[in-house]
């Protein structure tokens, strides 16, 4: 690897995949590195040599180093081997969400410019539904005959080889090379490709301060999806420290602690409504019969306190976005609505106004975010320059967040300013779900917003105008969007009004809609029986064997 004489940034052996997996598959090789929710246990030797062999097979598709290759596939070991393969070869690892669908999803495989997509059989109607844009070969994993025009697909056999040694690379892979670009929802545009580095993975994750209770003999469990940032980046904290993780295909309240007893995890995350679940259980003898020590709650929910004392454990809580390093995390048990808690060693924090000029103590405003390591995060949006420099204005990273501090130096959450919605863990873009409302015939215009949960984060509402003469049917409307749209970009309320609000330059006025809110006239997608929205449930079944 290159010298370099920064002490800012750490050698690759301590923050790139490749060596780290070399160093602990040495060093302890019969350590558990992964298991899965019916106990298989998976050793870093094992994880190494499936990852080597699935890095020969890849290469023998044609994949070099600092390629981007698409993966659309559910949490299991198929997501997890491919993505390190691809990693070891010091290729770009590309994660689309298993929901999206129609332009959404073409919008991703134009930008990303893979020639190679892996992806689970039961995908493959919705990847022949769109323009493949530049994509030229399919490995699909599990049981299929269909075909894909314009693409050589092959079986999962494609990623099978028989090759023991590391593949050669062109060059050794740097703190600095991108380990992934993870799709996150936009807010006036599409869907932006967030470039991220090994450098940005480390100063996420390598930090005791942030992170002061989680060693190497704890265990993580993976319930959040593989295309999401909040699972990959504990997927690397356990790598970086030689731990192990938990990896299940969904979180799901009623299997959670019997899958935390089975496999003896030990710390875990809760992500928007999860922990609003786990209490609305029924209380049972066994609530506090588990190893689990430690949870992550994000963001802090108001029972958080009565989640400690059911389930015996120590809670914690932080912001951080893809494009981020978690910038601010809190210490044990931290109390009060919206409370983020205080900034780590290393970020640089300011709340502003409009103009980036500063706001008082107590006074609400916009954080804004740099690193004093270079690399610590996301080095910008990938074929985006405008939306990088618009984020990146003034030398300061702006989250679209508004925020205030207290005196002592502690961050508390207060709204959005970004046109962004936040719907249980994912993130949806207003400016998407208006395009494909949009496109329903009678609909003249369209805005989306968020409207409070009676649970936690947001509710996505639709505020439209029928085209002159018609009328919208918001029971029809949605059934055309169930097929356009991943399950929770479908807008739960609809409320149809003659002409949207204006400002005199003819923008339309979200604000006044938001002060609105859900009204007496407004349609609730659960009052209709007829209309079910729910993830797809995909097999993760494993090709490969660990030996």
């Amino acid at each position: 690897m290159t010298a370099h004489h920064d002490p800012r940034v750490p050698p690759g052996e301590l923050c790139v995949l490749r060596p780290l997996l070399d160093r602990w598959a040495r060093e302890t090789p019969d350590r558990v590195y992964v298991i899965t929710p019916e106990g298989r246990e998976w050793s870093f030797a094992a994880v190494r040599d499936v990852v080597i062999r699935t890095a020969h097979a890849l290469r023998k598709l044609g994949v070099q180093q600092g390629d981007h290759v698409l993966t659309w596939l559910p949490n299991g070991m198929d997501a997890l081997r491919v993505w390190f393969a691809l990693n070891y070869l010091g290729a770009v690892y590309v994660p689309i969400n298993t929901a999206y669908r129609g332009r959404i999803l073409e919008h991703v495989v134009r930008n990303s410019d893979a020639k190679l997509m892996i992806l689970h059989a039961g995908l493959v109607p919705r990847l022949g539904e769109i323009d493949r844009a530049k994509l030229e070969q399919a490995v699909i994993i599990g049981r299929s005959d269909a075909s894909v025009p314009g693409v050589a697909v092959h079986s999962a056999d494609a990623l099978e080889s028989d090759g023991t040694d590391p593949p050669v690379l062109e060059r050794p892979i740097e703190p600095w090379d991108s380990y992934a670009i993870i799709y996150t929802s936009g807010t006036t545009g599409p869907s932006k490709g967030v470039m991220s580095s090994y450098m940005h993975l480390y100063a996420s994750m390598a930090s005791q301060e942030l992170f002061p209770y989680l060693t190497r003999d704890d265990r993580w469990i993976i319930n959040l999806p593989l295309f999401h940032v909040g699972a990959t980046l504990f997927v690397y904290a356990m790598l970086m420290r030689g731990g192990s993780i938990v990896i299940i295909e969904r979180f799901e309240s009623d299997r959670f602690w019997d899958v935390v007893r089975r496999t003896r995890v030990t710390v875990g995350q809760l992500l928007g409504v999860m922990a609003q679940f786990l209490l609305k259980r029924p209380p049972a003898a066994d609530d506090r019969d588990h190893t689990l020590r430690h949870m992550l709650m994000v963001p802090l929910p108001d029972d958080a306190t009565v989640f400690a004392e059911r389930f015996g454990v120590t809670y914690y809580t932080l912001f951080n976005m893809t494009e981020t390093s978690i910038p601010v995390a809190s210490g044990p048990n931290p109390r009060g609505t919206g409370t983020c808690g205080k900034a780590r060693g290393g970020a640089q924090l300011r709340l502003v106004d409009e103009h980036d000029c500063e706001v008082p103590v107590g006074s609400v405003g916009e954080m804004v975010v740099r690193t004093d390591a270079p690399w610590s995060m996301s080095h910008g949006y990938y074929k985006n320059p405008e939306a990088t420099a618009a984020a990146w204005r003034n030398g300061w990273f702006h989250t679209g967040d508004a925020f205030r501090a207290d005196g002592d130096g502690n961050y508390i959450f207060v709204d959005r300013i970004k046109d962004a919605i936040r719907r249980r863990g994912e993130n949806v873009s207003s400016f998407e779900v208006e395009k494909e409302i949009c496109a329903f015939p009678p609909v003249k215009e369209a805005a989306v917003i968020a409207v409070r949960s009676e649970l936690t984060e947001d509710e996505v509402m639709a505020v439209v105008a029928p085209v002159p003469g018609q009328s919208v049917d918001p029971l029809e409307l949605t059934r055309f969007l169930k097929g356009r749209l991943p399950y929770f970009m479908v807008p739960r309320y609809v409320r149809v009004v003659p002409e949207l609000p204006k400002t005199p330059t003819a923008k339309i006025q979200k604000t006044e809609l938001r002060q609105d809110g859900v009204t007496a006239d407004t349609w609730d997608r659960e009052t209709e029986p007829s209309i079910v929205l729910k993830g797809e449930r995909l097999d993760a079944t494993s090709s490969e064997r660990a030996t």
